[in-house]
Parts: C-alpha cells; structure tokens; sequence
C-alpha cells in the first residue's frame, strides 16, 4: 500500500482554501492546514481579523478532520513586502503589495516551513491551475475566467512552484461555495476579502499617513488654474476622478475631473475634465521581469497582456532588451497605465510571466 502524500494547505479562514483542504482530503491526501500570521494590528473598531479568521480556520478543520496550526510571518511581511510598499508610495507610485507577498512570503517562507513540516506538497486556494513537467512548472488561467488570480502570481519563480497544486483551478467560484455548503463549512457564505490584506476595511488614507507624512500642495490644469489643494501625491493614481473635491468648478466642454499627472518635484498634481486623450499610452516600459517558466527564444513576439487586474488582456508586441526590461506596444492605445503595478503576460492559457511598469509611453 503507497503511504499518503502530505499537503499542507495555506488556509486563511476564507472558503476558498477551505474548501481547498477539503477536496485534498477527499482525493485521499495527508492534509495539514496552516494558518498565516503576516500582519499584527487591531483594524478601527479595535478587532484583530486575524483572530476572527483562526477561528473559521478552527471551525473547518475540526469538521473536515485534519490538524491545523499557527506561523507568524508578520516580520519577514514587514520587511519584504510592506518596506517596499512605502517606498513606492514616497516615490509617487502605486504598488501592487499582494504580487510581492506571493513571491516573498506565501512561495518563500511559508512553503520552506511547510517542507520542515514534512510536506511532499504545499496548495493554497489561489483560482489558477498548474502543470509540471519535468523541471519545468507552467502557471496557467483558472477556469473560472472571472476569478483567475494568475496576475497575483506573475513574480513566483520556479523553483517556488515546484511541489505546488492548486485545487480550485478548474472549478467555478459557485461551484466552490456549493461544496463548501454540502459539507457544511461555516466559511461557505463568508464574503470574499477585498483591497490590499493588511489594510482590509479601514480607511486607506488614515491608514497611510500614519505611516507615511502627507504633503499637502497645489490641484491644477495645465494651463495654471489652481483649483485646489490636494491631500498628499501619495493619495491620486493616474486616471482617479473619486476624491478629488473640486466637482463644482466647472469648465467649457464638462466632464468630470480626473488625474492626468503626479508631479512629485514640484508636488503638483494636474488634473483634467472632458477629453481623456492625455491618459491614454501607446506602450510602457516594465522592470524585474520574471519568466514562467523561462524567457522567450525570441526577443520581439506577440501576445496579450494585463495592466492591472481588473481588466481583459489585450493584444501587444513585446521587445526584450539586452538588460532583460520589456518595451511593450499596446495594439489599441491603453487608459491610466500607472507606475509600480505590474504588467502580466498571457499566451495559449498561460500566464507567462510579468514585470512592475516603470513609465507609460504616450
């Protein structure tokens, strides 16, 4: 008789890898859950999420039957991703931290304390499937087009996907919740987290200047017009129209008003209303890349590409650089391709890699 393989599941006290862990010990595996700690703070009403999660964590294990236990990460977060999401703020940018936690916690660490466990295996609830062959790890979409979370995991390297299943990649998030419902897990109605994990439902502008100091400056057009005060560069994003409060200064031509441009020298943000031609790119320059599972055999070829998760691919041309960096033309003109999120390539339902945008190409 084969001795049981062992899995352990990253469980987060979602339905998700819930559900997870259920259907890995359904296919007869030796499944450990392991709840992670990577952040340490009550949210505004004074409650510890993490705390609310175990519990759920708790709940399932005991009813599906596997043991289940406790790492904190908090400090390698801290040091890995949350450093490098400040940094990026004070240059003007807006990061994508949970990419970077893939890559430096939950495929780093996480997954070395689990093989010190005695894991053959590690698998996280992740809406994505995986194939191996050989040395090599193919990440490819989920069938579930609507939740495919191959965006989030552009950064993992190969050797970080080597013994990695991922169970829900052929599976429908409705078809998730209808198994969590039939074994009557208590996660099988919670609602999906949302935004960036260690902030979560608070404030993103209270939260970030507790940690970074807000510099107040001019709201203009390009003409000169001041039209008001802006909070902190830190706070806009390229293409932003919520938030910005000077919605009843009207202009010829209407419109709402929207960013066009951070000028972090001079502390200025400019602002635009009607026509959006000033937000959209012809191409982009993109940085860190990362292969999966290895760099193409040519240095110009076609394929398509997501700028932000939220988004449909689209069609592009990429060139490789000798230094390794990407020039990426966009076959249609693209809106707001913002500095610091990634830009994730596709081909032949395959997520084949990514690198963080440097500059838009107008």
């Amino acid at each position: 008789m084969m001795e049981k393989k062992t899995v352990v599941v990253g469980m987060s006290g979602g339905v998700d890898s819930s559900v997870a862990a259920l259907l890995l010990k359904e296919q007869g595996y030796n499944v450990i859950g392991l709840f992670m700690v990577n952040w340490e703070e009550d949210d505004e009403n004074g409650c510890c999420t993490a705390e609310q999660d175990y519990e759920d964590v708790r709940r399932v294990s005991n009813l599906i039957g596997i043991p289940y236990y406790t790492v904190n990460f908090s400090k390698e977060y801290r040091e890995r991703v949350f450093s490098y999401f400040l940094k990026e703020y004070e240059r003007g940018r807006t990061p994508n931290p949970d990419v970077l936690c893939n890559r430096e916690i939950k495929f780093g660490p996480f997954k070395e304390h689990a093989l010190a466990l005695g894991a053959d295996y590690i698998a996280t609830g992740h809406y994505c499937d995986i194939a191996h062959e050989g040395d090599k790890s193919f990440l490819l979409k989920a069938a579930d087009t609507g939740k495919d979370q191959t965006y989030f995991l552009n950064q993992v390297t190969q050797p970080q996907f080597q013994n990695v299943l991922f169970p829900l990649g052929k599976m429908q998030k409705s078809e998730v919740r209808a198994v969590a419902e039939r074994a009557g897990l208590s996660t099988a109605h919670k609602k999906d987290s949302t935004g960036i994990c260690f902030i979560g439902e608070r404030n993103f502008r209270n939260f970030l200047k507790s940690y970074l100091p807000a510099k107040r400056g001019k709201m203009m057009t390009y003409d000169g017009k001041v039209l008001g005060e802006h909070l902190g560069l830190m706070y806009y994003t390229l293409g932003q129209r919520k938030g910005l409060d000077i919605g009843g200064q009207r202009e010829d031509g209407g419109g709402r008003w929207f960013v066009v441009e951070k000028d972090l020298k001079n502390n200025i943000l400019y602002v635009a209303h009607g026509d959006e031609s000033r937000l959209y790119s012809a191409a982009c320059e993109v940085s860190g890349v990362n292969w999966i599972p290895a760099p193409p055999e040519k240095q110009t070829f076609e394929c398509t590409a997501k700028f932000r998760y939220r988004q449909s691919e689209q069609s592009v041309r990429v060139h490789v650089r000798e230094s390794g960096d990407l020039f990426i033309e966009f076959a249609e003109r693209q809106r707001a391709v913002t500095e610091g999120q990634y830009a994730v390539l596709y081909g032949g339902g395959r997520c084949l890699g990514g690198g963080v945008i440097e500059r838009a190409v107008f």
